[in-house]
């Protein structure tokens, strides 16, 4: 039985009780365990990796206006790289920014 039946089963017959051996127990858990393991797993990689914002983007997050983004280029504050002929920024720059890191 899948997990999203067995969770509509529990909202109809919230009473419901159920006989389960230990071994199965311990499999499910097991089971669930892995499945818990992976989602956080792809949650760190998928904040591990780079993405790069428009500078409409970069304004919005960090609530400045154009010409403060520009004199941060030019203090090398807030650096863009090119990507595909267009200016972008490193989330992780961003980010260190909102956090205070100089």
């Amino acid at each position: 039985m899948a997990t999203l039946d067995l969770i509509k089963l529990s909202k109809e017959c919230p009473g419901l009780k159920v006989e389960i051996s230990i071994g199965d127990l311990i499999e499910a858990n097991m089971l669930l365990i892995a499945e818990v393991k992976r989602e956080l797993e792809q949650s760190i990689a998928d904040e591990k990796a780079e993405t790069y914002l428009s500078r409409e983007k970069v304004m919005e997050i960090l609530d400045i206006a154009s010409t403060t983004l520009w004199r941060w280029q030019r203090t090398n504050y807030l650096v863009p790289i090119m990507v595909g002929g267009k200016r972008r920024y490193r989330r992780s720059d961003v980010k260190r920014i909102l956090e205070g890191d100089k």
